[in-house]
């Protein structure tokens, strides 16, 4: 690798670790908090006001029920957070419902959980970092034009710093995530301790009325609204499953701590999941997703989040504690991505490994990180942030129908692999054992039926796209299998081996006689094959006299072969003369010699080698002939030239 290529990826990325090094790269419980659960932590910025900007359709009369939305929302998160810590014992080699899936219900199913994982996971990049964007953008309005620059931009930042190992990016992202949840709880603590001594926050928006959007009069009515809520709400829940499928990451003992750090992440999440809601309500926070429908608010009212409220409301607007609650919303929301970032390259590598996406993504990079599908996954969700505006209202309808997909397959695969070791398992055993199958199966029902109730919710708002693309990607994971099987059957050597060739027809390429063609007809001729000529294609008349004249003056002891071409292309009469040896000789192989210039910079391989390029892409559809490639480093083989000459002329 040149030094114009390998010092900026030094600078950025690090310098190369050893395997021997895997080791150090383990993350204890307290990096490991910030690498792989910085999404459901800081699902708390949004997951409140997701539930209230639904129930707001129907103005201010369905806001009362938004604490049993969170208490629905609170109860699935412990039931699916009981559920992978139970997956993290079962399946410490990681891989987390694509591997429970493979073992339990099949490779099908499996593939059905890998590919909806992958698309959430980018997914939540593109959510998180257009979240994370539009707080800066309220922040500073000027920046709003350049929204989708930004984000990927931020984007590129968060993949350079994964890039350079889960340990460093687990130490920087560390103290935005600490100080996120220092500050929410500051800011529950001196809330509630205010509402306990008589002098509640109350939030910009308390005086302000809510119009509905649509009369919501019948029972159905407010049920679908509050499902709608219950599904958006959910949002709580994304990548929780993370920590599954990293548990090789962590340090020994590997599942226990998986499972204990999922156990704090599930704490603090309801925590400040049901102090943010509870805040809410105290503070009478009035959001909706149409400005219009604010009764009472002056011409050009900003609505802020309903952190943003909570905020002022506590510390008051413009205070040092209302900008250090904003900047560190504004962070741990951008940072949300780095679970993403650790979870799609772990559990591509798994798929790579089996054959179902490129082999390439199995394997570890300099860093000791799956390098190739970090920059996949970035590239995607930059795709995703372009074609949608990095507009966060808009990307969220696509998200958490694939986690559902996923949770529901992993759960019901976990209840037949506890009944299967229940049917191995001792006695005393057996009491155990069934209270894990009855804690995954009532996790598998539930999730179930959330699955179904953000599908029926979210379908037309958007989430149609991931449902079209969930069976698109598994159609290409098959079709990537069908191809590596088919290679790996064809590659197989027969029982009688490969024949020898009869003979070896030598052709060299020549364009001029200079240096890179008198070496590359020497290497030829020290292979010493039956027959050797050398091949010239004439398009220019005065190039190709010289080119003889100098031939005769060497007195070079090989044949040159002249073809015309009174249409100037090169390439096709070189082919069709090496089809005709092989047409005469259908049991030899034909070894094609190319002179190839190799330069000092990039940017000056543009200006050598293209029609040996063409020339050796085409050949190598051709059967029985080899192509071989005669590189002359310029300016690095000062001595070689006169040996050559002398070699060739002999």
């Amino acid at each position: 690798m040149s030094l114009a290529v390998s010092l900026p990826k030094r600078l950025l990325v690090g310098r190369p670790l050893s395997s021997a090094k895997m080791g150090d790269t383990l993350l204890p419980k307290r990096l490991a908090l910030p690498v792989f659960c910085s999404d459901p932590l800081s699902s708390n910025a949004y997951a409140t006001e997701e539930i209230l900007l639904v129930l707001s359709v129907g103005g201010l009369s369905l806001l009362h029920l938004a604490p049993w939305v969170a208490g629905a929302v609170i109860l699935l998160l412990t039931v699916v957070v009981i559920s992978y810590r139970q997956t993290c014992h079962a399946y410490p080699n990681g891989g987390g419902a694509y591997a429970v899936s493979r073992a339990n219900l099949g490779q099908n199913a499996a593939l059905v959980a890998a590919g909806a994982l992958l698309i959430d996971y980018v997914l939540t990049v593109a959510v998180s970092v257009a979240a994370g964007v539009s707080n800066i953008v309220s922040a500073f309005p000027a920046l709003a034009p350049h929204a989708v620059s930004l984000s990927a931009v931020i984007v590129a930042v968060l993949a350079i710093a994964n890039l350079r190992g889960l340990r460093e990016s687990g130490t920087v992202f560390a103290v935005p995530t600490y100080a996120f949840v220092a500050a929410i709880f500051t800011m529950i603590a001196i809330g509630v301790y205010r509402t306990a001594t008589g002098a509640a926050p109350v939030a910009e928006s308390a005086h302000l009325s809510i119009a509905a959007a649509t009369p919501v009069t019948g029972g159905l009515l407010v049920v679908a609204v509050v499902l709608r809520s219950f599904a958006s709400g959910c949002t709580a829940l994304t990548g929780v499953e993370a920590v599954s499928n990293g548990v090789p990451n962590f340090r020994p003992p590997k599942s226990k701590n998986a499972a204990g750090t999922l156990a704090i992440m599930a704490v603090l999440t309801i925590a400040m999941f049901i102090g943010l809601t509870t805040l809410a309500m105290v503070a009478h926070v009035h959001i909706t997703d149409d400005v219009t429908r604010l009764v009472g608010a002056p011409t050009g009212y900003v609505q802020r989040t309903v952190i943003a409220q909570l905020s002022g409301a506590v510390f008051g607007s413009g205070s040092i504690g209302f900008y250090f609650v904003q900047t560190v919303t504004a962070l741990i929301l951008i940072l949300a991505a780095n679970t993403a970032f650790n979870g799609f390259p772990i559990l591509a590598s798994i798929l790579g490994h089996d054959g179902f996406l490129p082999r390439q993504l199995s394997r570890r990079g300099d860093r000791l990180v799956f390098s190739n599908g970090i920059l996949i996954l970035a590239a995607f969700a930059v795709v995703l942030l372009v074609a949608f505006d990095a507009s966060p209202t808009r990307l969220i309808q696509l998200y958490i129908l694939g986690v559902f997909v996923s949770f529901t397959l992993s759960q019901a695969g976990m209840v037949r692999h506890w009944s299967a070791k229940l049917r191995l398992a001792r006695a005393a055993e057996h009491g155990t054992i069934r209270r894990a199958r009855a804690i995954n199966g009532f996790g598998a029902a539930l999730t179930a039926a959330v699955l179904v109730i953000v599908l029926a919710t979210k379908f037309a708002h958007g989430a149609w796209l991931v449902v079209v693309a969930m069976p698109l990607l598994y159609a290409v994971m098959h079709a990537i299998k069908r191809h590596y099987d088919l290679v790996e059957r064809a590659l197989a050597p027969q029982p009688s081996g490969v024949p020898l060739p009869s003979r070896v027809h030598a052709v060299v390429l020549i364009s001029r006689l200079n240096t890179p063609a008198l070496r590359a007809l020497a290497f030829a001729r020290a292979t010493r094959p039956s027959t050797l000529v050398a091949l010239h294609v004439a398009t220019d008349p005065a190039g190709t006299s010289k080119l003889m004249s100098e031939w005769d003056a060497r007195n070079v002891p090989v044949a040159l072969t002249v073809l015309d071409s009174p249409y100037r292309d090169i390439t096709r009469p070189a082919l069709d003369y090496i089809a005709d040896i092989r047409r005469l000789s259908p049991r030899d192989v034909v070894a094609v010699f190319v002179p190839e210039y190799v330069v000092e910079h990039w940017w000056e391989q543009f200006l050598h080698n293209q029609s040996a390029l063409r020339i050796k892409a085409r050949l190598l559809f051709q059967g029985g002939v080899m192509v071989i490639s005669v590189p002359w480093r310029f300016g690095h083989e000062p001595d070689a030239a006169p040996l050559v000459v002398q070699d060739v002329s002999r």
